[in-house]
């Protein structure tokens, strides 16, 4: 079976080669998938596992379940419909409107020990790195040094980041077939190293923040993460919070 791990548990795997077969055609959109029973036989599993894929995939937005039609593949809502709910909701940061991407290097790293101590990934992996600086039109300042660090079984995507400019989580998403569901968001104060201060126009040891996200997806696996360094001067967080009446 397709992307199988032992760790994992039965209708991960399952959900995973259903997820593949949709995004390759196997079964496209407007098809029906296989009754449960038939996937059951397939896959040599029990109905409740069969169900909890069937979950998994509708929480991916891949298919819909309906009383006496079974279960349906149906198309994906648009990246930019998802993505200005992201933004709005679960991004927490805003950027500045307008920054675009501009991606200055991609390539495979090993992950070593300060890398590992940096971002929390783990030592001897390998993921593919991105890297470059996030500015506003019409300006030559940039807003942020970026990084994203994405997930060796997705680094695929790297084949469509050459003129791209916006997030890349929702290619991911479109190439793979799955769904961002969490984003853990870390915020820490850091000085510019001097390497980062003459590209960001600053002076070597100002203050600086930097702010981690983590992207996991409904399958709990990490996606990417990214690391987004901004020059106190070029950085605000607002938040609103509200009571809760019990």
């Amino acid at each position: 079976m397709a992307d199988a791990r032992p760790a994992d548990h039965r209708y991960l795997q399952v959900a995973r080669t259903l997820r593949k077969e949709i995004v390759d055609g196997v079964y496209p959109v407007g098809s029906q998938l296989p009754t449960e029973h038939q996937l059951c036989e397939r896959f040599s599993v029990s109905r409740y596992t069969v169900r909890e894929a069937l979950r998994r995939l509708r929480d991916d937005n891949l298919v819909a379940s309906r009383p006496r039609a079974g279960t349906l593949v149906v198309p994906r809502p648009s990246s930019d419909s998802y993505m200005q709910d992201v933004v709005s909701i679960n991004d927490l940061l805003a950027f500045a409107t307008g920054a675009q991407f501009a991606i200055e290097s991609t390539k495979m790293v090993l992950i070593d020990d300060d890398l590992a101590t940096r971002t929390g990934l783990s030592r001897g992996e390998e993921w593919l790195a991105v890297r470059g600086f996030r500015r506003i039109e019409g300006t030559d300042v940039p807003v942020c040094r970026t990084e994203y660090y994405i997930n060796r079984a997705f680094a695929a995507v790297g084949r469509l980041l050459q003129r791209h400019t916006g997030p890349i989580f929702p290619l991911i998403e479109d190439l793979f077939g799955l769904s961002i569901t969490e984003v853990r968001q870390e915020i820490a104060a850091v000085l510019i190293s001097e390497e980062l201060a003459g590209e960001l126009s600053v002076e070597a040891g100002s203050p600086a923040l930097e702010v981690h996200r983590t992207y996991t997806t409904s399958d709990g696996e990490v996606a990417q993460l990214t690391i987004n360094t901004h020059p106190a001067s070029r950085f605000r967080h607002s938040m609103t919070m509200r009571r809760v009446r019990g």
